[in-house]
């Protein structure tokens, strides 16, 4: 029996991830861990120092977003085998990397902080000296540590932490294109392995507005408000360590180049013709995508107010490219203008501005006076680059800032 369209836009959904391809193997196993920890809802693998047979100097860094289990290969693909070889880089001066992982990316950033938690005082029980802590997360894994000491401030328990350290992580929220989040939706048809991820509690606590339908009005998620009053009831912030934080984005204000209003993926068919998505623009309403095709429609999807979000200066995602590719691995005819656009701008990742006003989303982050970044000391990228990728300029100020 021949396959009908329906049953390929169900396979095509299944293979869409939000921050990566659904089911991609990491280019290149990550070597064997000196120790590797079992912790609530999570884990931790530790790499001691160059010279050094025990947990020496540690550098504690959380995994980010995805779906299912943390891959340490992948994990450590990222941190070692890319622009940058960070883990060597912090071996070779004595200190021991310790990667702490998740059992589920997407939980609740309240839940996976109990893993953080536990990682902190693991660290601290079997550290060999009295050298203060570095801990840290890269995107929501920033969000996560955060917390965490947050927490364990508000508990009055030591954490013995001298640096505080976020990898383009979402202070102020996260973006994805309100189309694709509605295009999650509709695929959940046939197959809810996308919504899944951008409806998940992490997603929507990270995310700065969330639609809950293809027809549904964006707003704040009710589990971003509910999380936000959490983080201010242990403070918002560590207070002990020093804050840094550093940005895939750029701070002179200038975007990645996507026009508002442009298209940037659009469908012919055979699965799912006359779907098109727009780039953020600021109309009032502004429509940002057509969703159409086997599952139904056509479903106009509009926004009001919102600032031009796709091209805003800040880490990119292959929000657009993601899901071309896996559309067109199916045989839908997909034109593609842009794979990615801004997931982390640049203002949220230094805790400067808010996103809701253009003129904020564009700050010239560095023309304005650092006081107003709720961080101590941060650092921007040269040019918008893919989010959260260790580079040789954030690596460096990053080693330098290291605890005594």
């Amino acid at each position: 029996m021949a396959e009908s369209k329906t049953d390929r836009a169900g396979k095509a959904a299944a293979s869409i991830g939000l921050v990566s391809p659904v089911g991609k193997a990491a280019p290149r196993q990550a070597p064997p861990a000196d120790e590797e920890w079992q912790l609530p809802h999570g884990s931790a693998r530790v790499y001691y120092g160059e010279g050094h047979k025990g947990v020496v100097r540690p550098v504690i860094l959380a995994d980010g977003f995805n779906l299912g289990p943390t891959d340490f290969d992948w994990l450590w693909a990222g941190l070692e085998n890319g622009r940058y070889p960070f883990i060597s880089r912090l071996r070779a001066r004595g200190r021991t990397p310790i990667l702490v992982g998740f059992d589920e990316r997407s939980d609740s950033i309240l839940r996976n902080a109990e893993t953080a938690i536990a990682a902190i005082m693991r660290t601290i029980a079997e550290q060999l000296g009295d050298a203060r802590l570095l801990v840290g997360g890269f995107s929501m894994g920033g969000m996560v540590m955060r917390y965490a000491l947050a927490k364990l401030e508000a508990q009055r328990m030591d954490h013995r932490t001298g640096v505080y350290l976020s990898f383009d992580t979402p202070h102020r929220g996260a973006w994805v294109p309100i189309g694709l989040q509605a295009f999650a939706h509709y695929l959940a048809q046939v197959d809810d392995t996308y919504l899944r991820q951008i409806g998940s509690p992490a997603a929507q606590q990270m995310l700065w507005r969330y639609v809950d339908g293809v027809n549904g009005t964006p707003q704040e998620s009710p589990l971003r408000t509910e999380f936000k009053e959490q983080l201010r009831s242990v403070g918002g912030w560590p207070r002990v360590p020093r804050l840094l934080g550093v940005s895939s984005g750029r701070g002179d204000g200038v975007g990645n180049g996507i026009r508002a209003g442009a298209k940037t993926l659009s469908c012919s068919g055979p699965l799912f013709d006359g779907t098109y998505f727009l780039a953020q623009s600021q109309g009032d309403p502004a429509e940002v995508a057509v969703l159409n095709g086997v599952l139904g429609g056509p479903h106009s999807i509009t926004t009001r107010g919102f600032p031009e979000l796709d091209g805003a200066p800040g880490g990119t995602l292959e929000s657009f490219g993601i899901i071309g590719d896996a559309l067109s691995g199916f045989g839908e005819a997909v034109e593609m203008a842009h794979r990615s656009v801004c997931f982390v701008p640049s203002v949220s990742a230094v805790a400067i501005r808010d996103l809701d006003r253009q003129d904020d989303l564009y700050a010239h982050v560095d023309d304005l006076p650092p006081e107003e970044s709720e961080l101590d000391d941060f650092m921007l990228s040269e040019t918008n680059d893919p989010h959260a990728v260790m580079s040789a300029e954030l690596g460096e100020w990053i080693l330098d800032r290291l605890p005594d």
